[in-house]
């Protein structure tokens, strides 16, 4: 029994290794061809969207006897139409997305950098203040690139997220794979 556990073990880590071996491979895509990766990114999202809001119709029509229909059937309609206005302006789309991740990033820098003065007394706040000044003048430099950098910053993003996904994939299978060989 124990013998085709960590035989299963061993099989699991090794199509883990395989997937993290693609996401890397994908990745590296993404960083060399940017525009590729934001383009299909930008795709994925809206069709996301739109079958979403394709979902969020039929689940309001099968609702339209209890409260509540005429904004189940507005969201349904505002989510349908995010994801058509995305495909239909990808360039656009890439863009917005952009402009929203930069946000984010601006967002988590200041929240990072008040975090660090909580923290100054304590040893590696410097790092924490470190890492969210980081963050503010990489969203910074998103701003002043946008929207014609929106492109490549999309696109290299998707592609180190590939990457580092990819990697943790490739450690956590070879360590299913080790801890499934009997000692």
């Amino acid at each position: 029994m124990a013998d085709a556990a960590a035989g299963d073990m061993r099989k699991a880590g090794g199509w883990v290794i395989a997937w993290g071996i693609v996401l890397v491979l994908t990745g590296i895509f993404a960083i060399v061809v940017p525009g590729a990766a934001a383009l299909a990114t930008v795709l994925v999202l809206a069709w996301l969207f739109v079958v979403a809001g394709v979902a969020q119709l039929v689940y309001a029509f099968q609702q339209r006897g209890h409260d509540g229909f005429g904004w189940k059937l507005i969201s349904a309609l505002a989510t349908l139409a995010l994801g058509l206005a995305m495909l239909v302006f990808p360039a656009a789309s890439i863009a917005s997305v952009a402009l929203l991740i930069g946000g984010f990033i601006f967002a988590s820098g200041i929240s990072t950098v008040l975090l660090a003065f909580r923290l100054k007394p304590k040893a590696g706040w410097g790092w924490v203040l470190f890492d969210g000044l980081l963050s503010i003048v990489i969203a910074i430099l998103i701003a002043t690139g946008w929207p014609q950098s929106s492109v490549e910053f999309v696109g290299i993003l998707v592609g180190f997220c590939l990457v580092a996904g990819g990697i943790w994939r490739i450690i956590q299978g070879r360590a299913l794979r080790a801890g499934g060989q009997t000692r």
